[in-house]
């Protein structure tokens, strides 16, 4: 018999409504038994017969919940996280980990000291193009890797009214769209020797962060990680150099836009499909550059939830440790330093 876990999920907003809500819908296993939010109307418009609390502590206190996710402003992570392990509930916090490299650290040892799992929703390491080029490095197609780039541009001139673009600490690119990006590199080589970062407001009334431009140093490898709101002609998403040859990949992933339009993943053909092909050049056996069209592999958000019901039911790895979300906050921590003193920060 399938063991089912009751799930709560703390506030409905985007990213509630876009991905946690469908893909914890779509997992077999878990059960998506409560949502707290000061919204209810909202809420019952997407499930008419779910219980709703008002607070979230009305929520972390439920007795019958057993995993909580905490996809809410980055300033309420570390609070809220820390709440949930005190009342013995399984936690995932959506990215960034925390605020502070201190606060991660606090929340790792109470995940530690409770005996539950505690989780990170790092989910662009399942994004397609992401997928490809783990393949890619891993089967040493490139030869030996000197150069890797990831881009993650948008164009939006015009600064909006939330809370993500509002002054202060978690605001902004470098907490919103870094953790994706510095997540995925270290997942690829590593941790870094050190880095170098360049963190800018670009837009007239901007009033926080919506231009980054990262380098990771590394032995024999250069990685660089860029984001801004002030792109309007398509970036490659990801550009690696190696000593057998290059990949380029244009087109972000298509699940966030699947998610966003209604589609679930049990009920749609080809989930995560992405037909945006990269483009690979390498010395053909004649000694001439050869470029060829490389198929990009099918995303795969869900199997984040299904490996997180794994590892509370049955032990197994936790999909996302606080230890590895620990070390994005010693990277945001460090990249903050490095722009504030304008020098490379060794780690």
């Amino acid at each position: 018999m399938t063991i089912k876990l009751n799930v709560g999920i703390i506030g409905y907003g985007y990213a509630s409504k876009t991905f946690h809500a469908p893909l914890i819908t779509t997992t077999e296993g878990l059960n998506l038994s409560a949502i707290s939010s000061s919204d209810e109307n909202k809420v019952k418009q997407d499930f008419p017969h779910i219980t709703v609390y008002a607070d979230p502590q009305a929520l972390i206190n439920d007795p019958s919940i057993d995993l909580i996710i905490i996809p809410t402003p980055n300033n309420t992570h570390y609070s809220l996280a820390s709440q949930a392990l005190a009342k013995g509930k399984h936690v995932i916090v959506d990215k960034p980990f925390t605020l502070t490299l201190e606060e991660a650290e606090k929340l790792t040892q109470q995940a530690t000291d409770a005996g539950k799992l505690l989780s990170v929703f790092h989910n662009r390491r399942w994004d397609s193009g992401f997928l490809t080029v783990k393949k890619l490095l891993a089967d040493k197609t490139l030869g030996e890797v000197s150069a890797y780039e990831a881009h993650f541009d948008r164009f939006r001139p015009t600064v909006r009214q939330r809370w993500r673009e509002d002054a202060g600490i978690g605001g902004g690119l470098w907490y919103d769209l870094a953790p994706h990006v510095l997540d995925q590199a270290i997942c690829l080589f590593g941790e870094p020797k050190a880095i170098t970062a360049d963190i800018a407001q670009l837009r007239p009334n901007a009033k926080n962060a919506d231009y980054f431009h990262a380098l990771l140093e590394y032995e024999n490898l250069r990685v660089v990680l860029h984001a801004s709101m002030l792109v309007a002609s398509p970036t490659p998403i990801f550009a690696i150099h190696g000593t057998k040859g290059s990949y380029v990949k244009y087109g972000l992933d298509t699940q966030e836009d699947a998610l966003k339009a209604g589609c679930l993943p049990n009920q749609t053909y080809n989930w995560g499909m992405d037909n945006s092909d990269g483009e690979l050049t390498t010395l053909s056996d004649s000694g001439e550059l050869e470029t060829t069209t490389l198929a990009t592999l099918s995303g795969d958000y869900p199997a984040y939830y299904q490996q997180i019901y794994r590892a509370i039911t049955l032990g197994e790895e936790n999909p996302v440790t606080p230890i590895q979300a620990t070390a994005i906050m010693c990277l945001i921590e460090a990249g903050e330093i490095s722009n504030r003193l304008k020098q490379t920060i060794t780690l």
